[in-house]
């Protein structure tokens, strides 16, 4: 086509206002309100024109082939943005992908709490307003023992309010080899000067003893914090106070202790056959004023950063104007209320109730079985084009949660002479539902800890949609 006959073409594009006052716009304007149909349109247009330039488009379209370019385009601008994927990367709680999945049960009082009018700060016994920790503390105090409690967006914020009403304007007392940074650049140090507080660090990365703290205890120091290593661990020649050594000095002194334990177990973990992470209501019990964790993680809550410890010092959060800005609403308290509720009431079979310490626990054998049926599958989906083959790996639990303990997994490896895993793993990105895995040696790895019967035969459907642009 010549430079003549695109500039003709071009020039008999129909206007766009009169394209909206076509028969077939126009239905569409009944369901999509105008300006976006009016945006659509534009979009559609604009592809016309570039392949009239490109030579690819040698005639005008029939106005239904607007109108169906434009539905194209509608359809794409209104799909939902949050989509479920298939999580085959290996780490199981993984932040990009949303991390922890809920129970039956936290699902369904969220529901509930989404569709109806709710007590969150109303006391139906008195007919007055109440507080909206009074649905959690409860539970929070038989778990743990604590004396009080709240809850707040996520650990970060409930370590910044925790600092910033215990410690503003004073020394804070901290192991220099406790001075993480974790997800996104939270880092206690910055965390600490957001608050108003004052880093004081006593003792060395690896070794820290309680006469560091001692010997820096001066008139201005307002706490002593112990941070949980949530995502790191140092290992050989290393040492630091136990928190019950501090809650003592702590006590001598007349200096308020806190501690921050990330991830925050409320049951022993090595009954499931993973690491030991410290409990809450062992910290609790220690004497401790302080202690904040996550409400997911661990626990298998929804994402939230729980307050736990002195009566005292959680009411003066609670009256700390920025508790307004971090705490949580009506969904995250429902939750979080059904997910404790199932420890006090099931603490049995939390394995398999909570949908996270599930994909923890599963066994190799399990995943083998797994593995053994999707091979047959996709090998079949493939033919020859690319190999499928099994291979065992490790995992982890992810988001700082016990961090240097790996899962023992088994994968799906995908090799192709022809295609490189960067194209295999984009194309199974570009899936209805996106199936996101790793490469590995030049190799596409799908890790099967995560894969339950509904992301199995998402994964067939992936491979499906990818072997037919092979």
């Amino acid at each position: 086509m010549g430079a003549k006959t695109h500039k003709n073409l071009l020039k008999q594009l129909p206007a766009i206002e009169k394209l909206l006052n076509t028969q077939e716009l126009l239905d569409l304007q009944t369901t999509y309100a105008r300006p976006l149909v009016t945006e659509a349109l534009r979009d559609a247009v604009a592809d016309i024109r570039n392949e009239i330039l490109s030579g690819n488009q040698t005639q005008l379209p029939e106005h239904a082939e607007y109108a169906e370019r434009t539905l194209q385009k509608l359809t794409a601008k209104t799909a939902p943005r949050m989509r479920p994927v298939v999580n085959a990367t290996g780490t199981v709680t993984h932040t990009n992908l949303g991390r922890s999945l809920l129970s039956g049960d936290a699902c369904k009082a969220i529901e509930q709490a989404a569709q109806n009018y709710v007590n969150l700060e109303y006391d139906i016994e008195t007919g007055q307003r109440g507080h909206r920790d009074r649905i959690t503390e409860p539970l929070l105090q038989q778990l743990t023992g604590c004396e009080a409690s709240t809850v707040v967006n996520n650990n970060a914020a409930a370590v910044l309010l925790a600092l910033q009403t215990m410690a503003r304007g004073k020394e804070v007392i901290v192991s220099r080899g406790e001075l993480i940074e974790i997800g996104g650049a939270f880092r206690i140090p910055d965390v600490m000067a957001a608050s108003g507080a004052i880093l004081r660090e006593v003792g060395t990365t690896n070794r820290t003893h309680l006469r560091d703290y001692v010997e820096a205890i001066n008139e201005n120091t307002g706490l002593l914090l112990k941070v949980h290593p949530s995502n790191y661990k140092i290992l050989g020649f290393t040492s630091t106070p136990a928190m019950a050594e501090l809650t003592e000095l702590g006590t001598e002194r007349g200096i308020p202790t806190m501690e921050d334990l990330g991830s925050g177990a409320l049951v022993d973990m090595t009954q499931y056959g993973l690491p030991h992470e410290p409990l809450v209501g062992e910290r609790i019990a220690s004497g401790v004023d302080i202690v904040t964790f996550s409400g997911d993680k661990l626990l298998g809550g929804p994402q939230a950063g729980i307050i736990v410890g002195k009566a005292e010092w959680v009411e003066k959060m609670r009256k700390n104007p920025m508790m307004r800005a971090l705490r949580v609403d009506k969904l995250i308290i429902a939750g979080l209320a059904a997910t404790l509720q199932r420890y006090l009431t099931d603490g049995a079979t939390i394995a398999e109730q909570f949908p996270m310490l599930n994909r923890y626990t599963r066994s190799v054998e399990t995943l083998h079985a797994v593995a053994k049926q999707l091979t047959a599958e996709l090998q079949d989906i493939f033919d020859e084009k690319i190999d499928v083959r099994v291979s065992e790996t490790y995992g982890q639990i992810g988001s700082g949660a016990l961090p240097v303990e790996t899962l023992p997994s088994v994968a799906l490896v995908l090799e192709s002479a022809e295609v490189s895993a960067e194209t295999l793993a984009e194309a199974f990105r570009d899936a209805t539902i996106p199936v996101i895995g790793r490469i590995k040696d030049g190799l596409f790895w799908l890790d099967l800890r995560t894969v339950y019967d509904r992301e199995q035969t998402w994964i067939v459907e992936a491979a499906t949609q990818v072997a037919e642009t092979l």
